[in-house]
């Protein structure tokens, strides 16, 4: 734990302290010190008519009652000592013990140090030993070891003394899973970063591949609605700041928000910066939504934290549209950018299991180039199909569920272009 969060556990202690001599130094204004009520006559003490003068001091003892001053701790010198106050201590010890969180996907373990609070503890390089491999280190100090290709079986984790902490008193038994269970993970949201915490022009690089597939046919105004489809945008941080009323007037039926994305270089697990307002805000208008996720998994077990990240961020919202995951390039530089067919399949396979395994629809976003040539679309056929195809009519021979028609569009309430999208799923 650093000195400021020590600092501020031990303040905290100090005012609870406070907080309780005031109000016995209250309660006892009106019992007039002695625990009987203002103006009860005091019983004589035997000692204190024959020894000294009533009211006067005798070795520190005062009216020959001990123990009746409730405001001599203000005066002893070591009493607010965070060395010496068992209160204080214990508050300190509890602040610098650890714990860890471990998890299993497929044949790899990640341990995660976390504080009594629950948060992981950076900065530092820790050390567990894995009972029959050695230790391990954190060598990058974010308060994460991640260790893989293990046989699948029970293993027994120690996390290693460090001065300065309280490390847990036995070994933790974990099982290594044998093969990916497309189930959630636990405290997934210790992995999820803002914005704040990374260089957001290496990580957030996602580039429609459907631009280069456009032609002149392509539609950049709003479509209207049939018995059979509705008409809806997909947003993100880029749209900027959206006036969600005037969206709903200007005849959008649903939004597709962005959730986040995984960084493009390191791979980390990025909330969108206007996730939660452009949730918000489109509850707020009555405007139905869904979500969708840009990945850069190169396995499924990747795959299934992007997931369960997904999962996380949308756990207080109410969903009316699918859970997708979004797959395109990256600028030709991206960690997934060279995934081969069987691979990308694979990864798009295990996020939409893992969602669908939560209880939500689950969907894949992708272009008419990458569904033809990067995926095998027989192996999601289950799942909701959301094509990018920027032109009048599409030419992708597959079936799909929503179609994405063009990134040029405008609509009252959303500075500069936005993405358009026609929904045949049922209303």
């Amino acid at each position: 734990m650093d000195s400021k969060l020590r600092r501020m556990a031990i303040l905290a202690s100090l005012s609870v302290i406070l907080l309780v001599s005031l109000l016995v130094l209250y309660t006892n204004r009106d019992t007039g010190g002695n625990g009987a009520p203002a103006g009860t006559p005091r019983p004589q003490n035997t000692e204190e008519s024959s020894g000294s003068e009533a009211g006067t001091e005798n070795n520190g003892v005062v009216n020959g009652q001990i123990g009746n001053d409730l405001s001599a701790f203000l005066r002893d010198d070591t009493f607010f000592d965070p060395e010496s106050n068992p209160i204080l201590e214990a508050a300190k010890d509890n602040a610098n013990r650890l714990s860890m969180v471990v998890t299993s996907v497929e044949k790899d373990l990640r341990i995660q140090i976390v504080d009594s609070q629950g948060n992981l503890v950076t900065g530092q390089s820790f050390f567990v030993k894995l009972e029959g491999l050695g230790e391990y280190k954190d060598l990058d100090k974010d308060g994460i070891i991640y260790i893989g290709d293990l046989a699948a079986g029970e293993y027994y984790v120690e996390l290693m003394p460090m001065e300065g902490y309280r490390m847990p008193n036995n070994e933790t038994k974990v099982r290594v899973k044998d093969k990916v269970e497309y189930v959630a993970i636990d405290d997934i949201s210790l992995l999820l970063l803002t914005e704040a915490d990374i260089n957001v022009q290496e990580e957030d690089t996602a580039v429609a591949d459907a631009v280069a597939d456009a032609d002149k046919t392509e539609i950049q105004k709003l479509q209207k609605s049939t018995a059979n489809s509705k008409v809806g945008i997909d947003v993100s941080k880029w749209n900027g700041e959206i006036d969600w009323d005037r969206v709903k007037n200007a005849g959008v039926e649903f939004a597709i928000i962005r959730a986040g994305y995984r960084g493009s270089t390191t791979g980390g697990l990025v909330e969108d910066s206007c996730f939660v307002a452009n949730m918000r805000g489109a509850a707020a208008s009555g405007v139905p939504v869904g979500v969708y996720f840009f990945t850069q998994a190169v396995n499924e077990v990747e795959a299934v934290e992007e997931a369960s990240a997904v999962l996380a961020l949308i756990r207080e919202y109410h969903l009316d549209y699918p859970v997708f995951i979004d797959t395109e390039g990256a600028g030709g530089n991206g960690r997934a950018d060279n995934l081969d067919v069987d691979t990308r399949t694979l990864v798009c396979e295990a996020f939409c299991r893992t969602i669908a395994n939560a209880g939500y629809t689950a969907g894949v976003y992708a272009s008419r180039n990458w569904y033809n040539n990067n995926l095998y679309t027989q192996k999601l056929e289950n799942y909701c199909i959301w094509l990018a195809e920027y032109r009048s009519a599409p030419l992708y021979q597959g079936y799909y569920h929503m179609w994405q028609y063009t990134s040029k569009g405008t609509v009252d309430g959303i500075a500069g272009n936005v993405d358009m999208n026609v929904s045949y799923l049922a209303p």
